[in-house]
């Protein structure tokens, strides 16, 4: 099994877990993603503390496994909400290599997406 199957495999199985236990079968798709959104910001709050932005204070060595753990955090509400909204771990390979291509195209000058021709 490819690691990103078993990513969404096991995130599912927690969600799946997280909604029976804790009676939560009546939150609709866009509350969800609502929900995962703020809770995603929250976990991304954190990384940001984690990485010394806060350029008024005195800075703390880089505690990489926090970091990384943080990192982590937002991989499980991203793949929570891919999974709310129906995506298999191929469609998140599909459309990022698709999203991927448009970025390149975009910094090289060959996107149909006004804006970001190259200055001649």
């Amino acid at each position: 099994m490819d690691k990103l199957d078993k990513i969404f495999e096991m995130q599912k199985a927690f969600d799946d877990d997280l909604i029976r236990n804790r009676h939560l079968e009546d939150i609709k798709p866009e509350q969800w993603i609502q929900k995962q959104t703020l809770a995603m910001i929250s976990e991304l709050a954190e990384l940001l503390d984690e990485v010394n932005f806060k350029w008024w204070k005195n800075e703390k060595p880089l505690n990489e496994k926090a970091i990384k753990e943080e990192i982590i955090d937002i991989l499980h509400f991203f793949t929570g909400m891919c999974l709310r909204m129906g995506m298999t771990s191929q469609d998140v390979f599909d459309i990022y290599m698709e999203k991927n291509k448009e970025n390149f195209d975009r910094q090289y000058g060959k996107s149909t997406k006004p804006g970001y021709e190259l200055d001649k």
